[in-house]
């Protein structure tokens, strides 16, 4: 059974996605909160497999929040998911760079808001189709950037695509099928992107990705 913790500042949204959620097969919501510190000493004290946060809240914005239990300096961080209204570039590059695992639109539907749950708690990611079009189009049209870490390894032609397809929101089961690959390779090219890139996980492995032009945002 998956465990998450809800945090939106709006009840009736709040009681909505923990209802949906709970009647998803192996979900239950443990906690809930109505704002950003609450969320954050609730995710601390019930150690949630899942949290799934707002980003506009009172106090502690979803983001900074995210950030207190998933970002860089965190020695055991949790797995979140950011959930909002707002389709922004802005908001997703933020939530994704303070550590989410995730990032759905309200509007995504109760299947697609338990995918995101069962990835996050899987370690993988997942963001809506919609919102990573919009993310990449947002790198390509935002001219020259800082200069990006080369991997420590040339990449094989395999971790390319795995990488690709990583970096368009896949899962690893997607991935095993559109490659004609095993989970478990799937698993063994993810972890050795990571090794050879830095990266903590597969949404960092996804930035560096858009950040080097590997991944461009369709016509």
């Amino acid at each position: 059974m998956v465990s998450v913790v809800v945090a939106d500042d709006q009840e009736i949204v709040r009681t909505g996605l923990t209802m949906i959620l709970n009647a998803q097969p192996g979900i239950e919501v443990v906690g809930e909160a109505a704002d950003g510190w609450r969320a954050v000493e609730v995710a601390r004290r019930l150690r949630p497999d899942v949290c799934l946060f707002d980003i506009r809240m009172p106090g502690l914005d979803g983001i900074e929040a995210t950030r207190a239990l998933a970002g860089p300096a965190v020695a055991d961080p949790l797995a979140v998911v950011v959930i909002t209204t707002f389709d922004l570039d802005e908001y997703v590059y933020a939530a994704l760079r303070a550590g989410a695992k995730g990032f759905l639109l309200k509007d995504a539907g109760p299947a697609l808001l338990a995918q995101a749950v069962h990835a996050a708690a899987s370690g993988e990611a997942l963001i809506a189709p919609s919102v990573t079009t919009r993310l990449l189009k947002a790198f390509a049209d935002s001219g020259p950037a800082a200069p990006t870490k080369q991997p420590i390894d040339a990449l094989t032609d395999r971790e390319e695509q795995v990488l690709a397809a990583v970096a368009r929101g896949r899962t690893n089961s997607e991935i095993a099928s559109e490659l004609f690959i095993t989970l478990s390779t799937v698993k063994t090219h993810i972890a050795s992107l990571m090794a050879k890139l830095g990266a903590r996980n597969r949404v960092e492995i996804a930035m560096w990705a858009y950040e080097t032009d590997r991944v461009r945002p369709s016509a």
